[in-house]
Order: structure tokens, then sequence, then C-alpha cells
């Protein structure tokens, strides 16, 4: 499995000090802003959420590999790719909020999308966006343009078919798409032994054709290492990838779930110990880029930036009613128009 830094910050090859810095603030930004989503759903405020905790550094790995006109499909966890990605933190609470002023209009769960920042919303059910990544992924290539698409989704995807179909596609045309497999151990309650019998996803890719790499998933430098080299190697029109990145779900499948029935705490300690934001911040610390004082201003100011976005975003007004009836026809027909005019009534 490729590994740059290792649990204790050691490192055997040195990355711009701004890039990791820049790296380490997002982190540190999408655990901050994991743990308010978590708060808000707690009160009521939100519908639900899927944390990210333990995730940041795959995330954020990947997501800096990307160049700007690049595109991402993502799962329902990728906070921080987003973060990663420099969404304003505001456009995702109210994606969460689901108020007027959410890009999606409140549609399903608080996934979030914004073709500004060439992001696909995520749907719900696993897998199914894949086929749909590699069909995007061919059409840029058929019009002879650079960009390339970075699709994630979790271990559990690795089970469905539209996973071997979508995989097969690509490696025959040679699609400019990295897949990124976020192996977080659990697909909500089933470990990844009860999915397959082999010991590393990544070695799927080779019945399909192409490169598959496995990656420390709780090392940044990795991460963002493993995804440079196969977003260029995209570019060049040499194929597809297959990165499985290494790492665990700390919290809950979803705000819905109890994840104390199906695994223990010392399973759990035993990935906090191997947390990747404390990985790299103790490498900045040997490396003499960052300090105790610098780091928990950066943490106080980003708890105080995110909730001062929160008490801005809640005071924009809740979607109107008839919202449910937008955007499912280019020209509304006659019944939804009807439907429209009866919801007005009723306020």
């Amino acid at each position: 499995m490729y590994q740059v830094l290792s649990p204790e910050g050691f490192a055997e090859e040195e990355l711009d000090p701004r890039l990791l810095l820049s790296m380490y603030r997002d982190m540190v930004y999408a655990r901050v802003l994991d743990r308010w989503l978590m708060r808000l759903q707690r009160m009521g405020k939100i519908g639900i959420h899927a944390p990210s905790e333990g995730q940041e550094a795959a995330g954020v790995g990947t997501a800096y590999a990307l160049g700007e006109n690049d595109w991402i499909f993502p799962l329902y966890r990728e906070l921080p790719v987003f973060v990663a990605r420099k969404v304003p933190i505001s456009d995702i609470v109210n994606r969460n909020l689901s108020n007027r002023a959410d890009p999606l209009k409140g549609r399903d769960f608080a996934v979030y999308g914004d073709i500004k920042y060439r992001i696909v919303p995520a749907p719900i059910p696993v897998a199914v966006h894949i086929p749909s990544a590699v069909g995007f992924a061919l059409s840029l290539k058929y019009k002879k343009l650079s960009e390339v698409v970075i699709n994630y989704f979790g271990d559990g995807a690795t089970s469905k078919g539209d996973f071997h179909e979508a995989l097969n596609f690509a490696g025959v045309f040679k699609a400019p798409i990295v897949f990124v497999c976020v192996n977080n151990q659990y697909a909500i309650s089933v470990p990844v032994s009860r999915q397959t019998a082999v010991e590393r996803l990544s070695v799927k890719a080779v019945a399909y054709g192409f490169e598959g790499v496995s990656v420390d998933g709780n090392d940044v430098v990795a991460c963002y290492l493993a995804a440079k080299r196969a977003v260029e190697k995209a570019r060049r029109g040499e194929g597809p990838t297959l990165i499985e990145a290494v790492t665990y779900r700390i919290g809950p499948h979803t705000t819905a779930d109890d994840p104390s029935r199906y695994r223990d705490d010392e399973e759990v300690e035993m990935w906090r110990r191997r947390d990747p934001i404390t990985r790299l911040r103790s490498h900045l610390l040997r490396r003499g880029l960052w300090s105790m004082d610098e780091d928990e201003k950066l943490w106080q100011t980003a708890e105080e930036t995110i909730r001062k976005t929160i008490e801005e975003c809640e005071k924009n007004p809740p979607l109107p009613p008839e919202s449910i009836l937008e955007d499912v026809y280019a020209t509304p027909p006659w019944h939804l128009i009807e439907e429209r005019e009866e919801f007005s009534q009723l306020r």
C-alpha cells in the first residue's frame, strides 16, 4: 500500500510547504464543519447528515490533484472534497438547511452539487453514478477536451453491478476518469471482508485492463500524489485508474445509524490513533512549518468562522412548498400549473 507520511508524521519525500499548509487548513475546516452539521442535525435543524470524520485526507488529497476545469462526481460523504474545491461554506450550510438560498432547492439527501464548481450532485442509491461519470468522461473525450472526471464511491459500491459495468466500459474506451474508492471499512454495517475475497479492492482494476493502486487513505500526501499521477495519465489519453483509499469512518454511516451494533469501541479507538489531521500536523511540526500556537488559532478561527456563517444562513427563509413542483419540466404542463396555484391558495 502506497504511503508517504508515516503515522508518526515522518516522510521520505518533501512537498511544497504552501501546499501542505493549505491542505491542512482545509482538513481542519472540513472536520469543524462536519461536527457543526452533526450538531445541527441533532438540534433538528437539518434532516440527515453523513459524517466524514476520519476521511479528510482521502477527500482533500485527491481533490487537490484536480485542475479547476475538471469534474467531480461525488457520493454523499465528500464534504472534505467540497471544502478543498473552495466551495463557500455558506453554500454547503444552505444546502443542508434546505432554505431559499439552497442551490439545489431542498432536493433529496443534503448532498451538494453546483455546476459553478464542476460538482455533479450525488445520488443516494449506491454506485448508480459510476456509469454516469464514465459516460460524462467519454463525452469529454469525444469533444477532444482536456478535462478529467474524478468519481468517488465507497467500498460497498464495488459489490454492485454498476461498478463492474462502468469500469469495464471505461477500460475498453480509455475514458479520462479517475475512480476513487474510499474504503472506510463498512458499507453501512457490512464489513469489507463480507463483500469481497480480495485483500485489496484496487486489484479489481486488473480485470478491466487498467491500473489500480491502494493508498493509505489517512495520508493526505499519498492520496494527493497518487491522484495527481492518475489525473495526469487520464489527461494524456492513457485511460482510467482505480485508487483505493484505505481509511475509516469514525462516526456513524449517517445520523440515522447506530454503529455500536456492528463494531466495537476498541476498533474505533485504534483508527482514531491514525487520525489524518494529527498525522499531517506532526509532519508540519517536525519540519518547523507549524507551531502549536498557530494550530490552536486555526481551530479557533475555523470554529468561529463556521459558527458565524451558520448564524447568517439560518436567517434565510424556508423554501415555499410549491418549489417541489419546479425544475421537472422545461415548460410546466397544465397539471403542475394547477397544483402550484393550489399551493399558493393554501398559504
